[in-house]
């Protein structure tokens, strides 16, 4: 009776389902609740289901589920609390991925810090990426793989039992007392985790952070494609009709925006795309430096998500290690980067090298020119050899207009990839999509890396590739205009709160083509201590993004995103996108992302507001 009550309550979802859930990678900011995102979201949601209530103003209400749908997002967790229902598991047990090899990653990856052995049953096929040796060879895990007829078969076990199915039913899960976790492969949507309720509780939020740092969670789309067929309806699946043309439109879109010849890379989110980069260049560098220590150099208050997937790619990797590139404040990239490159150098190791430019949160553009050189500069080993030549990994989300690796670009003699998160100004908000390119001295590596997007199924979805191919083509244009209301935004601060640090381009900068849409406010503080003075800027952030999100809803959303097509997304990095960044390296200070379309007088206002009330 339950599962015919589950069921007929999705049947009535999927008719009301609120359009931004569908078409947005973030869903009612002004109700979010960080410490219980989607805890939160899933109890109020079952509160509907049990009075049967699937009015779309009631389900428009609902807060965010998490804070971007790589980790999660309403329709995921909506198509894990059906399944978990169905099978009588707590909802947190199941789990989505739009990829089908990374769930079984994740397994490997807490087995191995937990030195527990793993084995894989299949019976069927198992996904055409998943390759056994490269998983072993290059990403440390072990395991061994065997063939059984039926679920019933998988014998008793002692450490991991995975059990992969390809041919079962959406909301099936078949797990026994030998199957610690089941995965049902569902091409082309993903693929669907269950852990076992006697399995250790630890292995949840573990996998969870596999999604949110190395693939994302299955798509909008695909879940409603997921959920239709759980309902018996006939499943859409957008995007797939013209996968060919737009694929062909967003390559010749990108080739033209960074004046690059090397095909692009699409991934299913920037990280997906960075994690493709990283395994692939470990692969590479296993390959052709046998023997040699990987270093990974990256700035220690980048980024959270590129900071600590770095950092858990060489916890898992032997031989591979992180070192700090300071590049903020009282920090030089330049001088960094040649104090840490000649520190490789005297250990004889293979240097990759992470950077944002502009650097996030503060909006700093380190000499190029000056970089340039000290990338190229020739380095020795202790022993007198060539020290190996670095690859420089350019992060250019904050701006992807730039022609960084063009014939004519800054960093062309130099190798390197640059990538950029889709989500920001590649398709407005609209998907996670994520994209890389090489330049012709890098040209070469592409094919590892890409040979490593494909085994982690990270490769970008049909509906994702479709979105890009309608989005990119006005980017540039975008930019331009989100970096005017920006830029008039800032002026218009600087007049009226003359003692505030705002971080953000010169106008030399910005004619060099460095337009970005983002600053960070440094607000003036007071106090007798520096403890006072920090509590007090820091209480200062808060009310300032209060008052703006309060008075302007429609406009101003508390979010850690960029490249809006609409609107004003305000932060605070040290409690957002600094999340797992060591405390001492943190910035509480605000982040302002401007859109190409929003109320810019308004703002002001409130800012003005905002000033007669301190």
């Amino acid at each position: 009776m339950k599962d015919n009550k589950v069921l007929h309550y999705i049947k009535d979802i999927i008719g009301h389902i609120p359009k931004d859930w569908i078409e947005l990678t973030t869903h009612r900011l002004d109700i979010y609740n960080e410490d219980l995102a989607k805890t939160e979201f899933l109890d109020q949601f079952e509160e509907l289901f049990e009075a049967g209530n699937a009015d779309p103003l009631a389900l428009n209400q609902l807060p965010t589920a998490y804070d971007y749908i790589r980790l999660g997002h309403p329709l995921s967790s909506v198509l894990e609390w059906t399944i978990a229902k169905l099978n009588n598991l707590p909802v947190e047990n199941v789990i989505s991925f739009s990829s089908r090899t990374i769930p079984i990653l994740a397994v490997l990856r807490k087995n191995l810090f937990d030195e527990k052995p793993t084995q894989i049953l299949h019976s069927g096929n198992l996904s055409d990426s998943f390759d056994s040796d490269e998983l072993k060879r290059v990403y440390g895990y072990n395991f061994e793989i065997k063939r059984v007829e039926s679920a019933e078969d998988v014998p008793a076990f002692e450490g991991s039992s995975v059990f992969i199915s390809e041919n079962s039913d959406m909301g099936s899960v078949e797990i026994n007392p030998n199957i610690d976790f089941f995965i049902g492969l569902h091409a082309p949507l993903g693929s669907i985790l269950a852990v076992s309720d006697k399995v250790d509780k630890t292995y949840i939020p573990a996998i969870q952070h596999v999604r949110r740092r190395e693939t994302i969670a299955m798509t909008p789309s695909n879940c409603l494609s997921a959920l239709q067929q759980l309902a018996g309806e006939t499943p859409s699946q957008p995007g797939e009709t013209n996968l060919e043309a737009n694929k062909a439109s967003v390559l010749e879109s990108i080739a033209s925006i960074t004046a690059t010849e090397t095909k692009a890379l699409l991934g299913s989110s920037g990280l997906s795309v960075q994690y493709a980069i990283m395994m692939g260049l470990i692969d590479h560098a296993l390959a052709n430096h046998p023997g040699k220590a990987i270093k990974i150099i990256v700035p220690p208050n980048c980024y959270g998500g590129t900071n600590d997937q770095a950092r858990r790619v060489a916890a898992c990797v032997e031989n591979v290690e992180i070192l700090d590139l300071p590049v903020d404040g009282d920090n030089d990239m330049v001088q960094s980067t040649d104090r840490v490159l000649n520190r490789v150098a005297e250990e004889d190791a293979v240097p990759y090298i992470i950077a944002e430019i502009p650097t996030n949160p503060r909006v700093e553009v380190p000499n190029l020119e000056k970089l340039r050189e000290v990338l190229s500069r020739k380095r020795e080993t202790p022993a007198g050899e060539p020290a190996i030549d670095p690859v420089f990994i350019l992060d250019q989300t904050f701006c992807p207009n730039v022609q960084f690796l063009g014939e004519q670009g800054i960093l062309s003699s130099i190798k390197t990839i640059s990538y950029v998160s889709g989500s920001k100004f590649p398709s407005g908000g609209k998907c996670t999509a994520g994209y890389c390119v090489a330049n012709e001295e890098a040209a070469a590596l592409m094919e590892v890396i890409g040979k490593h997007m494909r085994l982690c199924d990270n490769e970008a979805t049909a509906l994702q590739v479709e979105i890009l191919a309608g989005q990119l083509p006005s980017m540039n244009q975008r930019i331009h205009d989100a970096y005017q209301n920006t830029r008039e935004f800032v002026n218009y601060i600087e007049k009226v709160l003359p003692t505030a640090k705002i971080n953000f381009v010169s106008e030399e900068l910005a004619e060099q083509g460095f337009t970005p849409s983002v600053f960070s406010l440094d607000l003036p503080t007071k106090g007798d201590t520096d403890e006072e003075r920090e509590a007090y800027k820091r209480a200062l952030n808060e009310k300032l993004i209060h008052l703006m999100i309060s008075e302007i809803p429609g406009d101003s959303k508390y979010c850690v995103s960029y490249g809006q097509l609409k609107g004003c997304y305000w932060t605070i990095p040290a409690t957002s996108t600094q999340g797992t960044t060591k405390e001492s390296d943190k910035d509480y200070i605000a982040r302002v992302s401007v859109s190409p379309d929003l109320d810019l007088e308004r703002h002001k206002e409130v800012f003005s507001k905002f000033l007669s009330q301190i």
